[in-house]
C-alpha cells in the first residue's frame, strides 16, 4: 500500500479533517491509544496541551495508508502496516489514533502519533522517514503479492502526470482532468518541432500560445485559464526559448483572451453549456444514487454493530455464569477445575472477538464491491464528459477558422466590386473626356 506521512502541528484541525463526513462515505474512529480521552478531539487537545511544555511546534506524525485500487484489505493488514511503521520510526508505544476512511468504493486509514516522549518532554526525531515508509511500501506490496507503481519499482519512473492541488482546482474550474490538460499539452509539444507547428498543435486542442506574465510561455484555453508550459510540457525554458524563440514576440495573455473572446462564437458556447448540463444531470442521478447506497450501508453497519453486541452480553453473561461462587467456587480453584473454566472462557473470548471482526470485515468487502460498482459509472460520466468537451474545444479553432475563411472571402469580395467601381469610373470619365473632345 503507498504510504504517506508528514510531521505537523494544528491538532484540532487534523482532528476536524479526519472526522468529516462530508467528503466521505463512512468515517470510522478504530482506535485511540494512550491518550486520556477515548474521542479524537480530546485526545488531540492533549497531545497539543502536553507539546506547549517543549519548543516542537510539529508534534504530531499524521500518516495515510492506501492499499491499491481493487484490493479488500482486512483491518488486520491494516494493523500490522502500522506496527511495523511503528518499529521502523521508532514510534513504539507512543499515544496514536486509528481512523478508517471509504471514499469511492476505497477503504484507507489515517493513523496520527504523537511525537512528544513525556517521560523526557523531548520530540522523537524521525530522521529519512520518507525513504524508510518507501521501502515499507515496496516491501507490503511484495508480501501481499499486489501489482507495484511504476514508481516504487524505480524512482525515474514516477507518474510524469502529478499534479498540485492548485492545477486540480484550476482543472476543476475548467471541467477536464488535470491529467488530461497536462496529456494533451505534452502530446502537443512532443509532436512539433517549431513554433508554427507547436502553436498549429495546440490551436487543434482549443489552446493558444501566449507571454505569460510571470512565466516566459504559457498556454491559454478558451476559458481563459492560464497554464505554465514549462510545467505542462514538462520542458527546460532553455528547450522552450530554443523553440519558440523570444517570449517577447507573443501575444501577451491579454490579447490572447480579447482574442479569443472575439472568436468564441455563442453557437459553441451553447454546445459546450449543453455537454456541461448533461454531466451535471448525469451525475446528479448519481450523486443520489450513491447517497442512497451510503445511506443503506450506515444502516447495515449499524444493525450488525448492534447485533453484535447484543450476543457479545448474552456471551459475555453465559461464561461468567460458569464460573462457580462461593464454596463452590473454593473448592473448584483447589480442584484445578476453576482454571480450566476460566482458559476455556479466554479461549471463546478471543474466538468471539476474532469472529466479530471477521464478519464486520465481510459486510465491508461486500459493501466495497457495491460501490465500486457504481464509482465505475461515476468514472464512465465523467470520461463522456471530457471527451465531448476536448472535442469542442477543437471545434472552437475550427469555427474560429472558419471566420476568418468567411471575412477574407468578404474583403476579396468587397476588393473585387471596389476594383470593377473604379474601373467603370474610369470608363465614365474616358468616354466623358472623348465626347468633350468632339464639341465644337
Amino acid at each position: 500500500m503507498i504510504l504517506k506521512g508528514k510531521e505537523r502541528g494544528d491538532a484540532a484541525q487534523l482532528a476536524r479533517y479526519l472526522l468529516a463526513q462530508r467528503d466521505n462515505d463512512h468515517v470510522e474512529l478504530h482506535e485511540v491509544r494512550g491518550f486520556a480521552c477515548d474521542d479524537l478531539p480530546g485526545a488531540f487537545s492533549e497531545a497539543d496541551a502536553i507539546a506547549t511544555g517543549t519548543r516542537c511546534q510539529k508534534y504530531l506524525f499524521s500518516m495515510s495508508l492506501n492499499p491499491p485500487q481493487g484490493e479488500t484489505v482486512g483491518v488486520d493488514a491494516f494493523e500490522q502496516a502500522i506496527e511495523e511503521i511503528e518499529r521502523k520510526l521508532g514510534l513504539e508505544n507512543q499515544p496514536r489514533a486509528v481512523v478508517f476512511h471509504e471514499k469511492d468504493g476505497r477503504r484507507h486509514a489515517h493513523v496520527v502519533w504523537s511525537r512528544i516522549d513525556a517521560g523526557r518532554m523531548r520530540a522523537i526525531n524521525l530522521p529519512h522517514y520518507k525513504i524508510k515508509l518507501r521501502d515499507l511500501s515496496r516491501q507490503l506490496y511484495l508480501e501481499h503479492g499486489w501489482d507495484m507503481p511504476r514508481g516504487l519499482q524505480d524512482r525515474s519512473l514516477r507518474d510524469p502526470l502529478s499534479f498540485t492541488r492548485e492545477e486540480w482546482e484550476q482543472a476543476k474550474r475548467a471541467g477536464l482532468d488535470p491529467r488530461e490538460i497536462k496529456a494533451v499539452i505534452r502530446q502537443c509539444w512532443a509532436a512539433s518541432d517549431s513554433k508554427a507547428s507547436f502553436e498549429q498543435a495546440l490551436k487543434e486542442r482549443g489552446f493558444w500560445l501566449a507571454k505569460g506574465d510571470r512565466r516566459g510561455f504559457v498556454a491559454v484555453d478558451y476559458r481563459g485559464e492560464v497554464y505554465s508550459l514549462s510545467r505542462a510540457a514538462a520542458a527546460k525554458t532553455k528547450d522552450l526559448e530554443a523553440r519558440l524563440g523570444d517570449p517577447a514576440a507573443l501575444q501577451s495573455v491579454q490579447e490572447v483572451k480579447a482574442g479569443i473572446a472575439r472568436g468564441m462564437t455563442r453557437k459553441i458556447e451553447a454546445y459546450i453549456q449543453e455537454v456541461e448540463r448533461d454531466a451535471k444531470r448525469r451525475l446528479a442521478t448519481i450523486a443520489f444514487r450513491k447517497s442512497e447506497i451510503v445511506a443503506r450501508h450506515q444502516e447495515e453497519r449499524q444493525k450488525l454493530s448492534a447485533a453484535h453486541e447484543r450476543r457479545w452480553q448474552a456471551e459475555t453473561k453465559e461464561r461468567a455464569q460458569r464460573l462457580p461462587r462461593g464454596f463452590s467456587g473454593i473448592w473448584h480453584r483447589l480442584t484445578g477445575r476453576y482454571g480450566k473454566v476460566k482458559a476455556q472462557n479466554e479461549r471463546e473470548t478471543l474466538q468471539a472477538w476474532q469472529r466479530d471482526r471477521a464478519e464486520k470485515d465481510a459486510l465491508v468487502f461486500h459493501q466495497i464491491e457495491e460501490r465500486q460498482a457504481l464509482q465505475r459509472d461515476v468514472r464512465a460520466q465523467r470520461a463522456m464528459a471530457q471527451e465531448d468537451l476536448l472535442r469542442l474545444r477543437g471545434d472552437i479553432e475550427r469555427y474560429r477558422t472558419l471566420g476568418r475563411e468567411d471575412r477574407d472571402h468578404e474583403r476579396g469580395r468587397k476588393r473585387e466590386q471596389e476594383e470593377e467601381a473604379e474601373i467603370r469610373r474610369r470608363g465614365r470619365e474616358d468616354r466623358h473626356r472623348r465626347r468633350r473632345s468632339f464639341d465644337p
